[in-house]
């Protein structure tokens, strides 16, 4: 249970990692992520170099809540 928390934390943070890398490209890129989910997933497909690292964090987390899921 400790260990799907702990992946919940990180893909929270990996979210916020993409709003910030949004918000420094432009202030519509980080609105329209903040607002739209859609605008994010474009957002890391179009800006890939500055989005990869939060991306992989936020990967990385599912895949440890998808293991540990609670009962």
């Amino acid at each position: 249970m400790i260990i799907f928390y702990f992946g919940l934390i990180l893909f929270i943070l990996g979210g916020i990692g993409i709003l910030i890398a949004a918000f420094k490209t432009s202030l519509l890129w980080g609105l329209g992520c903040l607002l739209f989910w859609p605008v994010t997933i474009a957002f890391v497909i179009f800006h890939w170099s500055e989005a990869k690292n939060p991306f992989f964090l936020q990967l990385t987390a599912l895949f440890i809540m998808l293991l540990n899921t609670p009962n």
